[in-house]
């Protein structure tokens, strides 16, 4: 699968886990605990998951961006 393809999945992915991270730790004390952990703390953990392999996708970019050489 190409490169592109694969962040066209994978940022409106991170975009409903970013909105579930908010949501619920916003409402965390209207959930159950059983509920809490598995939104809250099984999406923090897919949503850690997804930011190293959009990391790791858009790594060419991040090189380019971020560590450029000083020119002389």
């Amino acid at each position: 699968m190409k490169r592109n393809t694969l962040l066209k999945m994978l940022n409106p992915i991170l975009a409903i886990l970013i909105i579930n991270q908010i949501a619920s730790g916003m409402f965390h004390d209207y959930l159950d605990h059983e509920t809490f952990e598995i939104l809250h703390e099984g999406g923090g953990i897919l949503f850690s998951l997804g930011i190293l392999l959009h990391v790791i996708l858009n790594w060419g970019w991040i090189k380019v961006n971020f560590f450029k050489k000083a020119r002389n």
